[in-house]
């Protein structure tokens, strides 16, 4: 525990003299009538000094200084001083913000007058705003009904979490209907993937082994690029889609994007724009605009990314492999996945993965089931 002293001068000598010091909290006893110097609804600090006091030092805050009935009384905005001329100490006083608002009304500045009048002309009690915060709720669940007003709330997280997925067209016959391939990229993006997915579709077993080494590319994609179609139109497609995803992914690690082309220079300039316009958010910081990838960007990547990968996968996907990929926790991926109305199924890890581990699975299939909130928004306080 600290220890406090008290050390004493001795301008003839040019001494010092250390005393023991305790600091402990003093509640005043006041009785009314009194004058409000004497109110001091407040905390007092006691440091015995045992010796001769002559008068109370300045401190830049005080403001005001008086003597009162043989005391020597300094009093500031922020506190006061009470030092006794008998010697028997010095006490320091915090004053209460009603107090403070006398303090300011004595002895404040002209700045400080206008700031408390205008402070007390735009109070509200708490009572008024509490009374008419349960009379206006009162009237709006009478009104609609609680079950109602659940649902609507229900639905606004829904909303609020749909404004960064893929476009879902509900009334599809066909599974790769409901997220079509052409919201997630354009003819155009996806011709100009076909130069640097042409790496990918000839790497050979060495150069995957070599790759998967260096981590080049994420778990996902690697897995499949081990079983790739011989077919060259099929492969062809499925290594544009495995870039454009291991992109996406790469992308999403980037907090603040200071490059132009962040991607490297193999990205198409097509892709790099699709990237900072869609992907990332505009942020101003130490005078200039900055593109950053926030969390929401973060949540509107994956959705993306699993929307992708179904259409790599047949519409199942591996969403453990995507979530150890895109750095998540497993609640929050399994809420995008609920969001895209997945069926969420459990499954040993495949060949190469974690066999021991539980993996889960993503299945889009149809009739889509219906849209829930998530559940990490759903625990709200029920209404009375």
């Amino acid at each position: 525990l600290p220890r406090y002293f008290v050390g004493v001068l001795d301008k003839n000598s040019g001494q010092m003299e250390v005393y023991n010091a305790e600091i402990f909290n003093m509640q005043p006893l006041l009785s009314g009538g009194r004058c409000w110097e004497s109110q001091l609804l407040v905390c007092f600090v006691l440091i015995p000094a045992l010796f001769p006091w002559h008068g109370a030092k300045m401190i830049p805050s005080l403001v005001h200084a008086e003597r009162e009935e043989g005391a020597q009384r300094v009093q500031s905005g922020v506190e006061c001083v009470l030092c006794s001329p008998g010697g028997t100490g010095c006490f320091k006083v915090c004053l209460c913000p009603v107090q403070m608002d006398l303090c300011i009304e004595a002895f404040g500045t002209s700045k400080q007058k206008r700031a408390l009048s205008s402070r007390r002309m735009n109070a509200v009690g708490t009572d008024i705003v509490s009374t008419a915060v349960t009379k206006a709720a009162a009237s709006v669940i009478d009104a609609k009904g609680v079950t109602a007003l659940e649902q609507d709330v229900a639905q606004d997280d829904v909303q609020n979490i749909s404004a960064f997925l893929p476009p879902c067209h509900e009334d599809a016959d066909r599974p790769e209907h409901v997220y079509k391939f052409e919201d997630i990229l354009s003819p155009a993006e996806y011709d100009a993937l076909r130069v640097p997915a042409a790496a990918l579709a000839s790497i050979t077993t060495e150069e995957l082994a070599k790759r998967a080494e260096e981590r080049s590319h994420c778990s996902f994609v690697l897995e499949e690029l081990k079983f790739l179609p011989t077919d060259e139109k099929s492969r062809d497609h499925k290594t544009r889609c495995l870039w454009f995803l291991d992109t996406l992914i790469k992308f999403s690690r980037l907090k603040v994007i200071k490059k132009k082309h962040p991607m490297g220079p193999e990205c198409p300039h097509i892709i790099s724009r699709k990237l900072m316009k869609n992907f990332s958010s505009l942020t101003y910081n130490d005078g200039s605009i900055q593109n950053l990838i926030s969390a929401s960007m973060k949540t509107k990547i994956t959705a993306y990314v699993i929307a992708l990968a179904l259409h790599i996968n047949n519409f199942q996907t591996d969403l453990t492999v995507l979530q150890n990929d895109m750095k998540l926790p497993e609640t929050r991926i399994l809420d995008i996945a609920k969001a895209l109305r997945l069926r969420v199924s459990k499954a040993k890890g495949g060949p190469g993965l974690e066999d021991e581990q539980s993996h889960k699975l993503g299945t889009l299939s149809l009739p889509l089931p219906s849209q829930k909130a998530p559940e990490g928004q759903r625990k709200r306080r029920k209404m009375n």
